[in-house]
């Protein structure tokens, strides 16, 4: 891939397209290999490879031995602050150079991004799991690019060991937008890569998907870790899908991994996030699972209202709780209806009634897919049913 040298603003300047230097650097090795010589970087490279670890600690723009391999260029237009992308490449030429270092061949990958290294880095069992996921998460939730870059000097190295690679282009696009409004799309592909079933393990070359059962099916309310799980659950509340860390290693979602690369945002990926949101409050306090199959909203919403009309003012709870559930069945579209569920889920965690979360899963998922226009109403008939069969028996 090459980029066109740009001014602050980011359009493109007059003049040449040239490699980025780790992109030179595979080239250099590649033709090494071609004419048969031992495969090694030229002198060429090696100098300015020890040139970028020299730059690790050092403000962008300050270190003259890394002037010449930079590719974005600096214009004299008054401007004190250098361009983004000017400081976007130093840190990216100066943890391209980390990873480098002493690795028997070129770590630039293309098509490698943070996430799948990480997931590389989890499959090779170089790490523990968590270690991983620590790690990631700390990148992830980086408030700055200044912290970002720090959290990233301490990952590369171990890629590094473990022999993994990274798309450096890509990590410059990345650095590039991370302190604007691409962030999150970079979040969210950076979690969809690493929870990629489809992801080649580095060992073997096997792909290690398998079909995994949704977090709330496998849910163990007396496992150690389930009130932090719950907890990071929560946290993912009115955030953007996709987005919060904390959650990547709960997700399940099938999708295609072009579209994982990508970040994109679908209406499944959406779907699962909801149902682990609600999940995580429902089932808080409770030592038994809350993920009942085949309790629909109108079950649960029925158990509620048998349960109310035993209480001394049963009638006028039961009325305004009937209120409360024809409400959510006239939701228009997919989010009004995780509105009313969010304050419907409460209420069921202080009963006690369970709810069926692969079928919400798929109601949230349908309800205003244009694909199939009549997914609301059929969820509407037979969660109204539900509910007065299980109400009045």
């Amino acid at each position: 891939m090459t980029t066109t040298s740009s001014i602050p603003g980011g359009r493109p300047a007059a003049g040449h397209t040239r490699l980025f230097f780790w992109e030179e650097a595979v080239q250099d090795w590649q033709l090494a290999r071609k004419e048969g010589r031992r495969p090694e970087f030229s002198e060429y490279v090696a100098r300015n490879l020890r040139a970028l670890r020299e730059g690790v600690s050092r403000e962008a723009g300050t270190d003259p031995s890394m002037r010449f391999v930079h590719r974005v260029r600096l214009h004299d237009d008054g401007f004190d602050r250098l361009p983004d992308r000017y400081i976007a490449e130093h840190h990216t030429l100066t943890l391209f150079g980390l990873h480098q270092h002493a690795a028997s061949e070129p770590v630039h990958q293309p098509g490698v991004g943070l996430g799948t290294a990480c997931l590389l880095l989890r499959r090779s069992e170089a790490l523990t799991e968590a270690a991983v996921e620590r790690r990631l998460i700390a990148v992830a939730t980086a408030q700055d690019l200044h912290e970002l870059v720090q959290h990233l000097q301490r990952l590369v190295p171990l890629l590094r060991q473990a022999g993994i690679g990274l798309d450096y282009t890509r990590l410059f696009r990345e650095l590039s937008g991370w302190d604007g409004s691409d962030r999150n799309r970079v979040l969210r592909s950076w979690g969809l890569q690493y929870t990629d079933p489809g992801t080649a393990a580095s060992k073997g070359g096997k792909t290690a998907g398998q079909e995994r059962a949704p977090y709330w099916v496998t849910f163990d309310p007396r496992s150690p870790d389930a009130g932090a799980e719950l907890a990071a659950l929560r946290s993912g509340t009115g955030r953007e899908p996709g987005t919060v860390a904390a959650m990547w290693p709960f997700h399940r979602t099938r999708m295609a991994s072009a579209w994982r690369d990508k970040g994109s945002l679908t209406r499944d990926l959406a779907a699962e996030h909801t149902a682990l949101t609600l999940f995580a409050r429902h089932q808080q306090t409770h030592d038994r699972q809350m993920h009942v199959a085949g309790n629909s909203p109108g079950t649960a919403a029925g158990l509620l209202a048998r349960k109310a009309a035993a209480g001394s003012d049963g009638k006028a709870t039961t009325t305004a709780l009937e209120r409360r559930f024809g409400v959510l069945l006239t939701s228009a579209d997919a989010d009004e209806l995780a509105m009313h569920l969010r304050s419907f889920v409460p209420l069921l965690n202080q009963a006690g009634a369970g709810l069926d979360y692969n079928l919400l899963r798929i109601a949230l998922r349908t309800w205003d897919d244009p694909r199939r226009p009549d997914a609301a109403t059929g969820f509407r008939q037979r969660w109204d049913r539900d509910f007065h069969i299980t109400a009045s028996s």
